[in-house]
């Protein structure tokens, strides 16, 4: 039985890429060769990484002041590479935290830098994200992490600064258009919203880049992978086939402002039920639900024992919440179908005529 996928990540891909993706590993376009062992010097593989260069610019409408890059070492190597790059020992970038992720990235980022947290939500346990804060005059870029996968919360306004925006997109790259302008640099871990885990893109503008005086290891220095096109060293070749592959399915499902459509209807019917349901209630203040992780409690934990069992019985998986949260979470990522959203709509309303 194929099950509904409400994994956070490494997460459901689109049933088309993955069955496209199995072929090429048995032989890649008759060639009697597997998409795994090719050269990344081909043109073959050449033209793969050229092609999900060119989508990721048209599906957001990126212009060639920026590279696109596809890295390795997972958004968690950005935390401290954007700092490397882009922040000089004595200058000052100012972070929003918003959860998880973003306080990793101040963490790593201090190591570098002058680092001002300008605005947090965790008085609060990271249920909201925070509208009020003033930037300094001397703040090189704003760093905000865009979603936020373990506490389910979203920024549906990007602030308006007049410097340059660092962003952690891993978890809903793709979902919305963006205003490519704001940003001098976009991080995304593949296996969230665009393929599966092993490669990371990397948008960056390139006048920011190549201006410190810090010694960068050479791995680690923005400027060896733009002018090497992203293959100075073997490339994450399956990973980067695999999110072209996806990229071409969400073109083909008509862009991101497509796609937008789609997600806040899915998101939509789930928070809809949440706010129904007497057996549930939600996590996060409404105006600030994230479209891609949808977080939930059951109103006691005998409830939300039973829930988890119906849920496997249903055919569901993925579901819990986060370990030092509790509770549930529905990562709802593009390739969600909503048939699946669905199914868990009648889950949910089936498990609450079943409590009496």
């Amino acid at each position: 039985m194929k099950k509904h996928n409400f994994s956070s990540g490494p997460a459901i891909l689109p049933q088309s890429v993955m069955e496209e993706a199995a072929k090429a590993v048995v032989d890649w376009n008759n060639m009697g060769l597997s998409i795994l062992e090719i050269s990344h010097r081909s043109k073959e593989f050449t033209a793969v990484i050229e092609e999900a260069q060119q989508l990721t610019k048209e599906l957001l409408g990126i212009s060639d002041d920026y590279s696109v890059l596809f890295l390795t070492g997972g958004a968690s190597s950005q935390f401290f590479m954007t700092a490397m790059n882009l922040l000089g020992q004595d200058e000052t970038a100012c972070y929003i935290d918003t959860g998880n992720w973003s306080f990793k990235a101040i963490e790593e980022a201090s190591q570098f830098g002058n680092i001002d947290v300008i605005a947090s939500s965790k008085d609060q346990k990271y249920v909201y994200i925070p509208k009020d804060f003033s930037l300094p005059t001397n703040a090189k870029y704003l760093h905000i992490t865009t979603n936020n996968t373990v506490q389910g919360t979203q920024f549906h306004q990007i602030p308006d600064v007049n410097i340059p925006i660092v962003a952690d997109m891993s978890s809903d790259i793709f979902s919305r258009p963006i205003d490519i302008e704001k940003y001098g640099l976009i991080y995304a871990g593949a296996q969230k919203n665009m393929g599966p885990a092993g490669t990371t893109m990397v948008i960056v503008r390139k006048d920011l880049v190549g201006k410190l005086e810090r010694d960068i290891p050479t791995m680690l220095d923005y400027t060896t992978h733009i002018k090497k096109g992203s293959m100075f060293n073997t490339p994450p070749v399956f990973p980067i086939y695999v999110s072209m592959l996806t990229l071409r399915w969400l073109k083909n499902q008509g862009g991101v402002k497509a796609i937008e459509q789609v997600n806040i209807a899915k998101a939509k019917m789930l928070y809809d039920e949440i706010d129904r349901n007497s057996c549930f209630r939600g996590r996060v203040e409404k105006d600030d639900r994230s479209l891609m992780n949808v977080t939930f409690f059951a109103e006691t934990p005998e409830l939300e024992k039973a829930f988890l069992e119906v849920c496997e019985q249903e055919a569901i998986s993925g579901i819990k919440g986060y370990r030092t949260i509790g509770g549930f979470r529905a990562s709802i990522y593009n390739a969600m179908p909503i048939s699946s959203v669905e199914h868990l709509v009648k889950v949910m309303q089936t498990f609450e005529q079943a409590q009496g």
